[in-house]
Order: structure tokens, then sequence, then C-alpha cells
């Protein structure tokens, strides 16, 4: 080990070290939190200067994260954040937390991931450890990462340090967060790894090091695309049960009550966030490069990508059969979010389901209490107030995301129509007449 990583090892256990998390988002910030409980002194980098301020300003604009907790540690002077680059030489650790998105042709987009190294790089100097914590394709650490970090001379597992640690963040998850999740990590080389593992080590319950980042970076598309193709296969069981007059929720708590062999997961309008619907796609471009065709998975995908389409479908045979008039009906969605009791619309089914309701010249409107606004085709639309008068005003109601505010007996006693996407009317007694389930 060379003088400076072993400067970078002895800072680390007695935590003097100072980290960076470049990406304040809802990886980025818990991240930097708990690196700064942990008694870091931790610099948050992020290009967007309202989130900088609101972080030195102590005030959460992530819904995982109480502004109580961030205002200790930015007030402790443990956390500080800034939009300029130029901190990175000052910082022992730096740990990515850019979004991954895929492109409009569904190829991975790697431009946060490119330009977020491209700006270590250009500061990097011996002894810091970079760390990427980004969902993205097997391979990415080392052969897109590692040529950027070592242009300019220095060398991997010699003056400085290199990692892939995935993401384990399940927005709203009331039981488990950062510390209290396991944590893979593996180096490009042992040295990376153990350098790696010492520094997560302070901030999380347990850290599981891996071979390579290739199979850190494969561990983590696992674990998604585990759920994306169990709720395609339950998605699929869903159209199946409606063709055959058969109810999809009954099927699936019945079979819940096996006690082995089984894994309740559960259909719905689609699937969104920040990994699911992504994921996939990731795995199936980057195995065309050996020869290989991911059917299984990529099939899975598009069953869950058809879901809105399938909604849309359930929901005109529904208004046909109450009256036959479709041109300007007017339908309100309740919920836009792409999961319950958090506020983030990336990729939510929400936003098709509204586009392909309006290409049939539906008069659509929406309600959550967490999205202000959405952009559907263009256009700006207003988050309605969820009163007595909005409800009974729309011929059907879709019951698209089942937030814990929402009052499922209130709402149908005042619906004339309502489509429950969710089974969030489950517990509902009067008025089952008027509930269709998906």
């Amino acid at each position: 080990m060379t003088e400076t990583l072993e400067r970078l090892r002895t800072a680390i256990e007695d935590r003097s070290a100072t980290v960076g998390v470049a990406g304040l988002g809802y990886v980025g910030l818990p991240l930097a939190i708990e690196f700064a409980k942990a008694g870091f002194r931790v610099t948050g980098l992020d290009p967007d200067a309202s989130r900088v301020d609101a972080v030195n300003r102590g005030v959460s604009y992530i819904g995982d994260v109480r502004s109580e907790d961030l205002a200790e540690v930015t007030g402790g002077g443990r956390l500080m954040a800034s939009a300029s680059w130029e901190l990175a030489s000052q910082l022992d650790a730096i740990v990515i937390c850019v979004p991954t998105p895929f492109s409009v042709n569904r190829e991975p987009d790697l431009s946060f991931v490119r330009a977020a190294t491209e700006e270590i790089a250009r500061r990097l100097r011996p002894g810091q450890l970079i760390v990427l914590e980004s969902t993205t394709y097997p391979g990415t650490t080392q052969e897109v990462l590692r040529p950027i970090l070592e242009a300019g001379g220095l060398r991997v597992g010699r003056e400085f340090c290199l990692a892939y640690s995935p993401e384990r963040v399940d927005p709203g998850n009331p039981h488990y967060h950062i510390a209290n999740t396991p944590k893979l990590l593996a180096g490009v080389t042992p040295l990376c790894t153990a350098l790696g593992s010492a520094l997560y080590e302070k901030a999380v319950i347990k850290v599981v090091p891996l071979s390579s980042p290739r199979a850190a970076e494969m561990a983590k598309l696992l674990e998604n695309i585990f759920r994306n193709v169990n709720i395609a296969l339950v998605n699929e069981l869903a159209m199946l049960c409606d063709r055959m007059g058969l109810d999809v929720w009954e099927v699936v708590e019945a079979a819940a009550t096996k006690p082995f062999g089984f894994m309740s997961f559960q259909p719905g309008p689609g699937v969104g966030g920040h990994c699911i619907p992504v994921d996939p796609v990731y795995l199936s471009w980057k195995a065309k490069e050996y020869d290989f065709y991911t059917n299984f998975i990529t099939l899975a995908a598009e069953v869950n990508a058809n879901m809105p389409y399938f909604v849309v479908q359930k929901l005109l045979r529904l208004l046909a059969g109450k009256g036959g008039r479709v041109l300007g009906t007017r339908v309100l969605v309740l919920g836009v979010t792409f999961k319950r009791n958090v506020a983030d619309v990336r990729n939510s089914p929400a936003v098709k389901l509204l586009e392909l309701m309006l290409d049939h010249g539906i008069d659509v409107a929406y309600h959550d209490p967490l999205v202000p606004e959405l952009e559907v085709k263009g256009t700006r639309l207003q988050s309605l107030p969820l009163t007595a008068e909005v409800v009974e005003s729309a011929d059907c109601v879709i019951l698209h995301t089942d937030h814990a505010t929402f009052s499922y007996d209130w709402i149908v006693a005042h619906a004339r129509f309502v489509f429950d996407t969710r089974n969030a009317t489950r517990e509902v007694k009067a008025g089952r007449e008027k509930v269709v389930r998906l």
C-alpha cells in the first residue's frame, strides 16, 4: 500500500477523512446525512442551487428525510453543500449518486455519471477513494469510470481507489433505510474493496464485499429485475382473470395463505420509479454485447409497460357499459406518483394513463397531495382540491396511487363510479356496487 493510501485508511478509521457526496437526491442526501452522523465531515455536491441552499439551511426536500435530522448535522458543522466541483480535490472520498435514466430510444443514459466522473478526474489527486452508487449495467465502473479517472496518469489501487456500492433505497419504507440495510461493495482491487468497506462500515449495519464491481452491478440489477418479473407475472394474471371473470385480488390473497413456496406480489396499473422500469433496459442492452438476449426479462418489462393500455381499455368497456359515452367523459385520477406516500412521478404509469385518456377524448383531471402540478403531453395540469364537488362531478374516479391520506370510504360515498387499480377500497363496505377493481 502506498503512503497516501495508508493515510487514507488511517483517516477513515479515525473518521478524520472528508467525504463528498455527488448528487443530493433521494439517494445522495440520506447517505450524506448518515456519513455525517457517523462522525465524518461531509460535503454535498449538486448543480441545483435550490438544493444546495435548502441543505445549508437544514430544510429537507426529500420525503424520507426529516428537516430536524438534516438541521442537526448541518448545524453541527458536519454537513455542508456546494455547487462547486472545485471542492472535490479537498475530499478524501467521493461517492457518486447521480441519475442513470434511459434515453428516448430506451438505451442506457450515463451522461450524468460521465459528467460527474470527468469533474472528479480533473481534480483527482493521490489518496482519494471514488465510489459509484448509481444503478447501472455490469462493467460500468471498470469500463467507463476507470479510464476517465486514470486518463491523468494516476492508477487505481496504487494512487487512488475505485469501488462500486449500489444504492438500496426504498422510498417510503418506514422500516428499512440506509443505516440498517446491508451494503454491497466491490472494489476494482482488493485494496479498493478494503478501503471502501472501511468507509461504509462506519455508517451502515453491515458491508457485504463482492469479488468485483461487475458482480455488484449485476446483483443490484437482479434485485430490481426480480421485482419487475414478479409484478409482470401477477399483472398478466390480472389480465387473464379479467377475461375469465375472476377476481385477481381474491386469487392472490388465497395463494398468499400458503406458508411456503410463494411470495405475494400485487397487480397494478404499471410500474414506475427510478429503478424497476429502467433496470431491465440496462441489462438487456449490455447482454447484447455478449450475443445474449434476455427474452424473459424483456417480456416482463413489456407486460408492465402495457398495463396502462389495459387499464384504459377496461375503462372504455366500463364506460360503454354505463351509457356508451366516452368523448367528453370526466375522469378524475387520484394519485399520480409511482408509489404510495412518495412524491415521485418518475416513470409513473399515471402519466401514460392520462395521455391515453386524452387521446380518447376524455376530459381528465387529477388530485395528488404530493404533486401540485404535472406535465402531460406538453400541458401543465394542476392538482384539483379533493372536495365533494370535484369527486361528484366526475363520471369516473380512478384510484391510481393508494396514498394513506385518502379516505376511501369518503371517496366511494361521493363518487358516481370508482375504478380501483390498487385494491385500495378493499375495506370499504358501503357503496361496493359503485366499485370495480382491476
